[in-house]
């Protein structure tokens, strides 16, 4: 069978002929990945992960964290060896070939786009709170929510604003997008830190107790839908293309990114359930409920779950209003609201930028690789992904949005972790600024560790990346295989 493996000379080659300009330094890339990792994940979802796991959601932090820090590591010397667009897709080209390459492109089509869409929402949560706590402005459910949310809305407006916002940002350019991010990533960090120092004071040690009333099950899969918290880290490979010095600045901002996140991420955690407790609510016959569900949504409308941080849509504004500081609740919310959209921004930019790189290989039409006279950027591809983007936000939930994300990441992380150790076995002498310590056991962890998560999606989820991925092959069957720019090559 042929693989149609292109080698990383080749990948190279390619990128140099048809290029996008590097504007982004070491500062803005490391922003870059802070303003991808930290946003819906910690400001929304901790609430659904706790329904999970309870106060052990901690835990979850710690296992996705311990994940996609060895994962990373894969990521930063990948990237120093192949510093173009296309991240995972163009390492799997690499070492599996075209037909690999093009299942794990395609599968991180539900990292960037649909995250893009969770964030969105999450947005939008947020902006709906604001204007009910500063102007008294309540909006009608059938606005806010979209038609497949558990509460039974319309379309979500202000999640489909958002993200054509953003997108016309991205077609502008990346060096004004990456100095936009940068301003309102400080302005999230400065809020998160807020919330810290008055949160953690406030804890109780008995909010910690029963600390997994759902047990390890509980905790694994609250760590399987945390995980999208942190996996916004690889957009930062996705901009290897575009960043100067790429081989010192990429492995920088990677491996940064995720630490000064991880921090915070566990402090902030640390702030909710101490303050005001997680433990989930039950069915009436003592069942536990899965969020994003009708029959959960109906069991928080009841008045004793109200004040349970289960069922809050904005969790951080949320705990600041239960422990008596309303105005910092304000401020929280108004960060999130000023600040998620980096998240989107940076989302976006990934996608793009993947769409890019295939568009270049021949897989997808070449009117996708297209590059603006003025601008610089693929406007095409961007404002198409936009529309997509935008179309799924006003549709569908935040959690299952989110989880549909998870599957398509956890895949490629998967691919690229395997990848590492086979290019380490059959190109040792290629030239690594950075090398993964330890590959033999960084490697394995990475890829059961990646595997253990994704086994621990819900079912529907997993479900809905093998038919996303069925319909992936059919594509590059019908197209992609005989428009490839391999087989123009060998004609």
């Amino acid at each position: 069978m042929d693989w149609r493996i292109k080698s990383l000379d080749e990948i190279l080659a390619t990128a140099e002929r048809r290029s996008l300009p590097r504007s982004l330094g070491a500062a803005r890339l490391l922003m870059l990945g802070v303003g991808a990792v930290i946003g819906t994940g910690i400001f929304v979802l901790t609430a659904a992960a706790a329904q999970k796991a309870g106060p052990g959601m901690m835990l979850s932090f710690v296992i996705s964290g311990a994940v996609c820090a060895v994962t990373a590591l894969c990521y930063a010397e990948f990237s120093s060896m192949a510093p173009v667009a296309g991240s995972a897709y163009t390492y799997a080209y690499a070492v599996y070939g075209e037909i690999v390459a093009w299942l794990v492109g395609w599968a991180l089509i539900l990292e960037y786009a649909v995250a893009s869409s969770a964030v969105s929402v999450g947005w939008s949560n947020y902006f709906v709170g604001g204007a009910a706590r500063l102007f008294h402005i309540t909006i009608p459910v059938a606005l806010t929510k979209g038609y497949f949310a558990a509460s039974g809305g319309a379309v979500n407006l202000p999640a489909m604003f958002v993200a054509i916002s953003c997108t016309m940002l991205l077609v502008i350019g990346t060096r004004e997008s990456a100095t936009f991010n940068a301003i309102l990533v400080t302005i999230k960090l400065l809020a998160l830190a807020m919330f810290v120092v008055l949160a953690v004071p406030a804890a109780k040690s008995q909010n910690f107790q029963p600390l997994a009333p759902l047990g390890m099950s509980g905790v694994s899969a609250a760590a399987a839908s945390i995980f999208f918290a942190y996996a916004g880290f690889d957009a930062v490979s996705t901009a290897a293309e575009e960043t100067r010095n790429p081989q010192r600045n990429v492995p920088i901002a990677l491996i940064g990114s995720l630490v000064i996140c991880t921090v915070f991420y566990l402090l902030v955690a640390a702030g909710e359930i101490g303050a005001v407790g997680a433990q989930p609510v039950f069915g009436t016959g003592g069942e536990a409920l899965t969020p994003g569900t009708r029959t959960f949504a109906a069991t928080c409308l009841a008045s004793a779950n109200q004040a349970k941080l289960v069922c809050s849509d904005e969790a951080l504004a949320f705990v600041l209003n239960r422990i008596g500081h309303g105005v910092a609740a304000n401020v929280i919310g108004l960060a999130a609201f000023l600040s998620l959209p980096t998240v989107i921004l940076v989302m976006l930019y990934g996608q793009t930028r993947l769409f890019f790189s295939m568009s270049r290989d021949g897989l997808l039409p070449p009117l996708l690789c297209r590059i603006h006279t003025r601008y610089k950027t693929p406007h095409v591809v961007t404002m198409i992904t936009g529309c997509f983007v935008a179309l799924a936000a006003g549709l569908f939930p935040v959690g299952a949005l989110a989880d549909v994300a998870n599957s398509g990441t956890l895949f490629a992380f998967i691919t690229v972790s395997m990848g590492m150790m086979i290019l380490r076995l059959r190109d040792p002498t290629r030239i690594r600024s950075f090398r993964v310590p330890a590959i033999t056991i960084i490697g394995p962890l990475s890829v059961l560790g990646c595997a253990y998560l994704f086994w621990h999606l819900p079912l529907f989820t997993r479900t809905v990346f093998l038919a996303w991925t069925g319909a992936g092959l059919v594509i590059y069957m019908s197209y992609s295989y005989r428009r490839s720019a391999m087989t123009a090559e060998r004609k």
